[in-house]
């Protein structure tokens, strides 16, 4: 009775098993749509604006609507074919409840089975295929769930930065013969100059000539093709990522706040700071007033990525950010650029506060705001065209000071009718 109960079982299995490579084809397809829809309307919810303003809203999105689109196929896709087999291995299964029921049957009336022993079976029967049945359709979700933590073992597997090195007590900075590229496309080509410590060194040039590639090496958000990046006479690459971050602050054009309060938008620049400590940064910064003036004062939460938040209230919190951190590294990237001339004040006012005593690299396009650097270095095309101090660099007549010409004719340009 008992073999004829389980007769089925090892059919039934067999056919799961053999279904799995179905399953991993049809699952990393619907993964792949599940992601990309996702990315498609969070691209949709962020770009809110912009698709009003251009009238693509609803099913004009065409790319959010082609990721439904994609999702659902490959959903009915793998419900489709894989419901079905499932489905016929569970028939299967059960199909020992038939065959138990045929063989006690027999047995019963040959005389070699009594019938309180057949009854005891058919209870069984009922009992045993009802788990064994959730235990398959659990097994099939499963090796689904594989495909989800394969992707992120992937990415644990992935080694962290190497180095083991204290951050060295100085904050000189100098690169040696410096090449990077994005995947096969270079934007630094054998760069090399010194950051002395405790100055002023502006990066100005066009648009693509690597200014921000060069603050983000010195960050080490990625490690040099070739060449190297010194700090303190130690190549960075042998230094301890997180001790090197903890030397650095960094201010950048574009701000993201967390969806968090305002007190602890500050305290990630130091996670145990007192309140004391947070509104020193935050009068240093010029945003006390404001966030002062809001109705829960620094418990006031802000909207992901600061989206209650003006730019130029943005910009201060995080230059406030920047000054309970304290390192003695501070790195600017165009953190003026887009504000008005009220915010752009009040903004460098806290610039002043964060950057004395520091070294600071800065990245200006407003030639104007960076006159009194230590040295100002001019690239163009991945590469050193020039560099030295405001005076000289317009003396030598090469791109800076074609780009400070241009901007001192820009400065009186107005539009007619």
């Amino acid at each position: 009775m008992a073999l004829a109960m389980f007769a089925a079982l090892p059919l039934g299995l067999l056919i799961v098993w053999l279904s799995q490579g179905i399953q991993r084809r049809l699952g990393k397809k619907h993964i792949k749509a599940k992601v990309d829809s996702a990315s498609r309307l969070q691209e949709y919810l962020l770009g809110m604006r912009e698709i009003k303003a251009y009238n693509l809203s609803g099913e004009r999105f065409v790319r959010l609507k082609e990721a439904f689109k994609r999702l659902k196929k490959e959903s009915i896709r793998i419900e489709g074919l894989i419901g079905p087999i499932l489905m016929v291995a569970i028939a299967i299964l059960r199909s020992g409840m038939t065959f138990m029921i045929f063989t006690g049957t027999y047995l019963l009336a040959g005389g070699q089975l009594t019938l309180p022993v057949f009854l005891l079976f058919l209870l069984m029967g009922n009992r045993v295929f009802e788990p064994l049945t959730v235990a398959l359709v659990n097994y099939a979700e499963l090796n689904y769930s594989v495909l989800s933590s394969e992707r992120i073992m992937e990415i644990r597997r992935e080694k962290p930065l190497p180095g083991e090195k204290n951050a060295p007590p100085g904050a000189g900075i100098v690169f040696q013969d410096v090449t990077f590229a994005y995947n096969s496309a270079e934007v630094i080509r054998n760069v090399s100059f010194s950051i002395p410590e405790k100055s002023i060194t502006a990066l100005v040039g066009p648009s693509g000539s690597g200014k921000s590639t060069i603050t983000r090496l010195i960050a080490r958000f990625w490690d040099v093709r070739n060449g190297k990046i010194l700090m303190d006479n130690e190549d960075i690459r042998e230094i301890d990522p997180e001790k090197l971050l903890s030397r650095i602050s960094m201010v950048f054009q574009d701000v993201y706040l967390f969806r968090d309060t305002i007190r602890n938008n500050i305290r990630v620049g130091k996670m145990n700071a007192t309140q004391e400590e947070i509104e020193w940064a935050a009068k240093q910064a010029c945003c006390h007033e404001f966030i002062t003036a809001l109705p829960q004062g620094y418990d006031t939460p802000v909207g992901e990525g600061g989206c209650t938040l003006s730019g130029g209230e943005k910009q201060r919190i995080s230059i406030a950010r920047a000054l309970l951190k304290d390192a003695p590294i501070v790195l600017l990237d165009e953190a003026t650029a887009s504000l008005d001339p009220e915010n752009e004040v009040q903004v460098q006012k806290a610039i002043n506060a964060l950057v004395s005593r520091k070294t600071v690299v800065i990245i200006a396009h407003r030639l104007k705001t960076i006159k009194e650097a230590d040295n100002i270095i001019v690239l163009d095309e991945g590469r050193v065209a020039e560099q030295g101090t405001h005076e000289a660099l317009l003396k030598n007549r090469g791109l800076y000071r074609n780009l400070w010409d241009l901007q001192q004719e820009s400065a009186g340009w107005t539009m007619t009718a």
